[in-house]
């Protein structure tokens, strides 16, 4: 028997200060490297589409300098950014894509946006199949999760659903199921915050992070009150609210810092403010895991942790005790997103799924 090709995938991640590269043969990773962008280098740009060459002559350089092989690339992975909303899957990159994403049709400002142009950039160096796998716009919500008090205005997602759905896949893996299969909780718990009910192979409903719904995070202010936010943004500029949101909000208002092991440390010395900060945060994400155990109507295989604050043991210790009760719960520290989009490469590249088309229009867009 003939041993299987391992096919040399590319995967390109562009964060707010940093890009992370990995280069795999198969399943393994075999070079790693994230690239960090100085704040005051990313100052000068006037916004984050300004960036790509910048960060593109960084990359190439960085990949020269290592010797990293780019011979024969079978696919590049660009993680996907705001374009107009999609279903979860594969998607070959195409002109659109690059454009939508480009012009920010999902209404979302972030580093991600970058992620489809550069894979453009670098397949005309390198070649290989231009892949994008579960963008932060990933809309599969059921119509109820889409309502709210207001005519003609809806909930639109803003998640971590790359993570999400990788951590479910490989959860589901690890018992030998289908993430088609299983009803599950996917809490990703760092500097953003999004909860979500997953079912039968789609997200139907999760708090939009980015877009200040949910829990508190270490600079974003989470679900409020919008009355009494009326009152407090009197006075006060669009600018100067639009940062609060996303990024002087939670601890950094809180307690003055993002940090998380500078708030805990100062907890840890005594600092009640720093406490409440970080056990509210905790008490925020209980209350949206059980609600989403309610969209799941209490049917729930596991509860799935991730992100980098989940390795604090005490954090998953409160969280178990609130929740456990729920389902079962499993810690995947950290995050899942180079392997998650190198699979998907690999569901492509052996046949085992069709790359989806964007076709450059939300996948809601109002009801009848």
């Amino acid at each position: 028997m003939m041993d299987e090709k391992k096919y040399k995938i590319f995967v390109i991640n562009p964060g707010s200060t940093s890009t992370k590269l990995t280069v795999f043969l198969g399943e393994e990773a075999v070079w790693e490297k994230k690239v960090f962008h100085e704040a005051s280098d990313l100052a000068k740009f006037p916004d984050i589409n300004a960036q790509l060459d910048y960060r593109f002559e960084m990359i190439r350089a960085m990949l020269e300098a290592e010797g990293v092989d780019m011979s024969s690339l079978d696919a590049i992975v660009g993680r996907g950014g705001s374009s107009y909303t999609v279903e979860g899957g594969v998607y070959e990159i195409n002109d659109r894509l690059i454009a939508d994403t480009r012009d920010i049709k999902g209404g979302i400002e972030h580093a991600s946006i970058l992620g489809v142009q550069l894979a453009e950039k670098f397949h005309e160096l390198y070649g290989g199949l231009m892949l994008m796998l579960d963008p932060i716009v990933v809309d599969e919500y059921c119509d109820l999760a889409r309502m709210t008090g207001i005519k003609d205005l809806y909930r639109t997602p803003s998640t971590h659903a790359l993570n999400q759905k990788g951590v479910a896949m490989k959860h589901a893996k690890s018992l030998g199921k289908k993430y088609r299969d299983m009803r599950l909780i996917v809490a990703h718990i760092d500097g953003g915050i999004t909860i979500g009910a997953h079912a039968n192979g789609r997200m139907i409903d999760c708090n939009s992070g980015a877009g200040g719904d949910g829990p508190y995070t270490p600079s974003r202010i989470g679900s409020i009150g919008i009355v009494d936010f009326i009152h407090y943004a009197r006075g006060k500029n669009l600018d100067e609210l639009e940062h609060l949101c996303n990024i002087g909000g939670g601890f950094t208002s809180l307690v003055g810092t993002n940090d998380a092991d500078v708030v805990r440390q100062r907890m840890h010395d005594g600092d009640k403010a720093c406490e409440r900060a970080w056990n509210g945060m905790i008490y925020q994400v209980n209350k949206c895991i059980g609600a989403m155990a309610t969209v799941l109507e209490g049917k729930v295989d596991a509860i799935l942790l991730t992100g980098g604050l989940t390795r604090f043991d005490d954090l998953v210790d409160d969280i178990r005790k609130s929740c456990e009760w729920i389902a079962p719960i499993t810690v995947y520290v950290g995050e899942v997103e180079q392997e998650a989009m190198a699979s998907g490469a690999l569901r492509v590249l052996r046949g085992e799924v069709v790359p989806k088309v964007y076709s450059g229009k939300p996948v809601f867009d109002g009801f009848e």
